[in-house]
C-alpha cells in the first residue's frame, strides 16, 4: 500500500529500501525515510480520512509494538521528522547512491518546508482514531512457550527485543544456551526462547538473510557442544532474500560441514550462509505463512 510524493517512482523507494537494508538500518529507521517518500504513511492516511472514525487492526512486526513503526503507522502520529530522514539516509550513506537522487531531493525539498510534515503527536486528527494490535512477536513466543510447556520442557523466554548484527545476535543466544546445558539438573529439559528482528551489514558477495546469519554464528559458537539444537526463523516463511524460513543448527553442524568440504568461518564471512546451509540440507521451508511478527529463536536443550 503506497502513494508516493509527487515525482516519486517505485524504483526510487526501492533504491532507497534497499540501500538502508544492505546498510544495517534498523526498521524504524528505515520507516523513518519512507514516511516522509509517502502521502499516506506517517499518519498521513488518518489525515485524508478525517474526518471519518478510523479503526486499525495491526499485526506487528516491529520491536516493542512502536504503533508509529508498523507499516510505517498510516493511522498514527508520526515523531519523525524530514531532517531526521535525511539523517539516516546519511548516516548510512545512500546519499550517495545514484539511483536514490531522487529521493534525496524529495526529502531536501520537505526538510525545507516545500511538502507538508507528517502529523505529530497531540494532533486533534487522532481523537477518532483507534489502533489496536492484533497480533506480535510477543504473542507468537507467548504460543511457542505454551507448545514447549506441553512438550515437558521448562521454558524461559530471553527477550523480545533481540536486534543487532544477526551474527553477534547468534553467538549470544549460543553462549547462553551452552552455559544452561552446562548447569541444567540432570534430567532437565530446558526451551529457551528468543524474538525480534536482527539485521546484517552486507560486506561480502554470498546469499544469506538475518536468520541463516544468526543460524550460522550460533553454529560455530555450539561447536562441539552435545544437548543444544537451534531454529532461527522468520515467522512469515522467508528469510530477507531467501525462500527458506532460516535454518537448524547443533554442536555436529560445523564438523559434519568441514567434511563436507564447506569452510563456515570463510562463508559467515561472506554473508553466504544461506549456500551453506542448503548444502547440508538445514533449512526450514515452512512456505509463506501470509503473517510476518518478526523473527524467533527457540533453543532446545536436552
Amino acid at each position: 500500500m503506497e502513494s508516493l510524493g509527487e515525482g516519486l517512482a517505485l524504483d526510487d523507494l526501492r533504491a532507497v529500501t534497499r540501500g538502508l537494508m544492505l546498510g544495517g538500518a534498523t526498521i524504524v529507521e528505515l520507516n523513518a525515510v519512507r514516511k516522509h517518500l509517502s502521502l499516506i504513511k506517517g499518519g498521513q492516511l488518518a489525515r485524508q480520512a478525517g474526518p471519518a472514525r478510523i479503526a486499525a487492526l495491526v499485526l506487528s512486526d516491529v520491536i516493542g509494538d512502536d504503533l508509529s513503526s508498523i507499516a510505517s503507522g498510516p493511522t498514527t502520529a508520526d515523531p519523525s521528522t524530514f531532517a531526521g530522514a535525511l539523517d539516516i539516509m546519511r548516516r548510512y550513506g545512500v546519499d550517495h547512491h545514484p539511483e536514490a537522487q531522487t529521493a534525496m531531493r524529495y526529502l531536501e525539498a520537505g526538510a525545507a518546508g516545500a511538502h507538508a510534515e507528517t502529523p505529530k503527536p497531540g494532533d486533534a486528527l487522532f481523537a477518532d482514531v483507534h489502533n489496536v494490535i492484533v497480533g506480535s512477536n510477543r504473542l507468537a513466543i507467548e504460543a511457542a512457550a505454551t507448545r514447549a510447556e506441553t512438550l515437558g520442557y521448562r521454558v524461559e523466554v530471553l527477550t523480545t527485543y533481540l536486534h543487532g548484527e544477526a551474527r553477534d545476535a547468534g553467538r549470544v543466544l549460543a553462549g547462553i544456551a551452552r552455559e544452561r546445558s552446562e548447569r541444567r539438573a540432570p534430567g532437565e529439559r530446558w526451551c529457551l526462547l528468543a524474538g525480534g528482528e536482527t539485521t546484517v551489514t552486507v560486506r561480502g558477495h554470498g546469499r544469506g538473510g538475518r536468520n541463516h546469519e544468526m543460524a550460522l554464528a550460533a553454529a560455530l559458537a555450539l561447536e562441539g557442544v552435545p544437548d543444544v539444537t537451534m531454529l532461527c526463523a522468520a515467522t512469515d516463511g522467508g528469510d530477507g532474500a531467501s525462500d527458506a524460513a532460516g535454518a537448524l543448527c547443533d554442536g555436529q553442524t560445523v564438523p559434519h560441514a568441514r567434511a563436507c568440504g564447506l569452510r563456515p568461518q570463510a562463508m559467515l564471512d561472506d554473508n553466504d550462509s544461506h549456500t551453506f546451509f542448503a548444502a547440508l540440507g538445514a533449512q526450514v521451508r515452512p512456505g509463506p505463512t501470509l503473517t510476518n511478527v518478526n523473527d524467533i529463536a527457540i533453543m532446545l536443550i536436552a
